[in-house]
């Protein structure tokens, strides 16, 4: 796979296991990182001062307690505390399930949930009362009721009842969240590796699947199988464009019928593996070679991309990478904020599609407020270039940033643009 010359790639090894367990082999250490995981909260808790998560969003559920679960919103909730062993509050059947399956969790209780107020007001904001009275009552017994509480997927109405049982001390648990986990271990890593080859495996499928005459929607519906196929805990249909449609990039998987000579992409992101998930796109040319024109776009992209990629490393910011997008106005946009999401550079870990990790790489805000580039951290690096209706390439690439620089870890072909079917 061919980089520009400035871009300067360290391999620090493709995974050498699969996604079995073996006792003659070390491959990806679950306990490992769980502890790391925790460990790494902690730190951060006691450099913020917050004695106590009262967590309820499903992704940093996960990264606190390593625990999955029913997925509709605040139906579960963890009280993960700097000094003792989490309490899980699970939801229903769940609660049953799970207790002996989880010995690294300090206690399971039942979860109170007031449904996104589908039981009416009245109903939902007794239930509230309860859900604060039982997390107060805990505060107090452990004599953490009067210190600094992080608070993250509970609602407005939980917050208020949260107040009025006398837990006043609270602060978002957003941004410590994400300060936690924006470095990763080497097992995070290899999760994110295992995604990338599972990403790998969906675009070789995308490459000798498309055709003219296939519709987008038959498409996504190889893909989400094919994912499960190659090991990924979620899959889906992915968001596919092609001919007009890909560009600037809006609503896809329309049905559409794709035509020789379209461009087409999609959005292989949101595959995971033990909750870790892609980002990646490719671009590939319908039934024919790529116009000039087509391959000037790509070229763009692809140039692009590896500047940014060369401004990587540790001790580094995001300012100088951020300076290789072009402003919003080289395609008649007034802000910046136009295409946000579309030109930009972010952090990737655990979740599917719900959010960025640090750090973000955009002139809307990296050139006024950088962030540093560090070891450890995880970025996937996107960019597009094309014409309102006549269509657009895309490339997005997932890298490790390492002591001297970065390693790219989704290995599918990005040199050119692919005619498909190969």
């Amino acid at each position: 796979m061919a980089y520009g010359p400035s871009v300067k790639i360290v391999d620090t090894g493709r995974l050498t296991y699969g996604q079995g367990t073996a006792d003659w082999q070390e491959r990806l250490n679950v306990d490992r990182m769980r502890e790391y995981r925790t460990e790494r909260a902690r730190k951060i808790m006691k450099k913020h001062g917050v004695a106590v998560i009262l967590e309820g969003g499903t992704q940093h559920i996960r990264y606190l307690t390593g625990m999955i679960g029913f997925p509709m919103p605040l139906t579960r909730y963890t009280l993960f505390f700097a000094e003792d062993a989490p309490i899980m509050y699970e939801h229903a059947g769940w609660y049953v399930q799970l207790q002996d399956q989880a010995p690294w969790i300090g206690e399971f209780r039942p979860a109170r949930s007031w449904l996104g107020f589908s039981p009416g007001m009245e109903a939902s904001l007794e239930e509230a009362r309860l859900f604060a009275g039982e997390i107060a009552e805990e505060l107090r017994k452990r004599g953490l009721l009067g210190e600094k509480i992080a608070v993250g997927g509970v609602d407005g109405v939980g917050i208020a009842a949260l107040v009025a049982a006398g837990v006043t001390n609270i602060v978002p648990s957003q941004q410590l969240m994400l300060e936690a986990r924006m470095i990763k271990n080497e097992d995070e890593i290899n999760c994110l590796k295992m995604v990338a080859a599972i990403c790998d495996g969906i675009w070789f499928k995308v490459w000798e699947t498309a055709r003219p005459g296939m519709r987008d929607t038959d498409l996504g519906a190889i893909v989400a199988r094919t994912g499960y196929e190659l090991g990924a805990e979620h899959s889906h249909m992915g968001g596919w464009r092609s001919g007009p449609i890909t560009f600037d990039r809006g609503f896809s998987t329309t049905g559409r019928l794709m035509q020789t000579g379209d461009l087409l992409y999609g959005s292989v992101c949101g595959f995971t593996y033990m909750g870790y998930g892609s980002c990646t796109y490719r671009s590939f040319s319908i039934g024919k070679k790529p116009s000039d024109q087509q391959k000037d776009w790509y070229k763009q992209v692809l140039d692009r991309i590896d500047n940014v990629i060369s401004e990587i490393k540790p001790g580094a910011s995001t300012d100088a990478a951020a300076k290789h997008f072009p402003p919003a106005t080289k395609w008649g946009y007034e802000g910046e904020h136009e295409i946000l999401a579309s030109e930009i550079g972010h952090g990737i870990g655990i979740g599917a599609m719900t959010g960025y990790d640090h750090p973000i790489v955009n002139r809307q805000w990296s050139l006024q407020f950088p962030q540093e580039f560090e070891e450890g951290m995880c970025i996937a690096v996107e960019s597009r270039e094309g014409e309102v209706r006549v269509g657009g390439a895309r490339l997005e690439n997932m890298l490790v940033v390492t002591k001297t620089g970065v390693e790219i870890i989704d290995t599918f072909q990005r040199d050119e643009i692919l005619p498909a079917p190969r």
